[in-house]
């Protein structure tokens, strides 16, 4: 019984490993050749930025959280930006949707949401055709918090009536 169901295990695989084999044959007429990884042509466009980290330094809660990243079109070609991803919710960047001219410049706005105290370092990915690949633009600094208002100042003289010297 043993010999019968390794002789049909056996037969089982062998056959699989028939078929498994490719049937086209390298004079067969059919196209064997491989498609190379990037089959469209390089882009003539390129992206220069003016600076790759903006630092915020210590700025205070609710303070202004925008800045921006300056780039030129270095290339041959228009340069088109797809995508513009910050890392988190708190990041928005807002990319140009035109394409930049070759030699012609632009920004990319960033805000971040300063309501959210503690230490910044947050990166926004910039995908476009430039021939050099994404940008990884970073931003960094500090949130601290807004002093609290006081309700009753403190050491305040009294604002009644005065009192009577004797």
């Amino acid at each position: 019984m043993k010999n019968v169901i390794l002789t049909i295990a056996l037969s089982g695989l062998f056959s699989f490993g028939i078929y498994a084999q490719n049937s086209h044959a390298a004079g067969d007429g059919h196209n064997h050749e491989t498609a190379p990884a990037n089959s469209n042509p390089a882009s003539l466009a390129d992206i220069k930025m003016d600076k790759l980290t903006h630092d915020y330094g210590t700025i205070l809660q609710g303070a202004n959280g925008e800045c921006e990243f300056k780039f030129t079109n270095t290339g041959k070609e228009p340069l088109v930006i797809t995508n513009c991803q910050g890392s988190c919710g708190c990041t928005v960047p807002q990319c140009p949707s035109k394409p930049i001219l070759p030699g012609k410049s632009d920004v990319i706005k960033v805000k971040y949401d300063t309501n959210r105290i503690g230490a910044i370092y947050k990166t926004v990915t910039v995908t476009s055709n430039a021939k050099s690949g994404n940008v990884i633009l970073t931003i960094k600094g500090n949130v601290e918090a807004k002093p609290v208002e006081q309700a009753f100042p403190e050491n305040a003289k009294p604002a009644g009536a005065p009192s009577e010297k004797q």
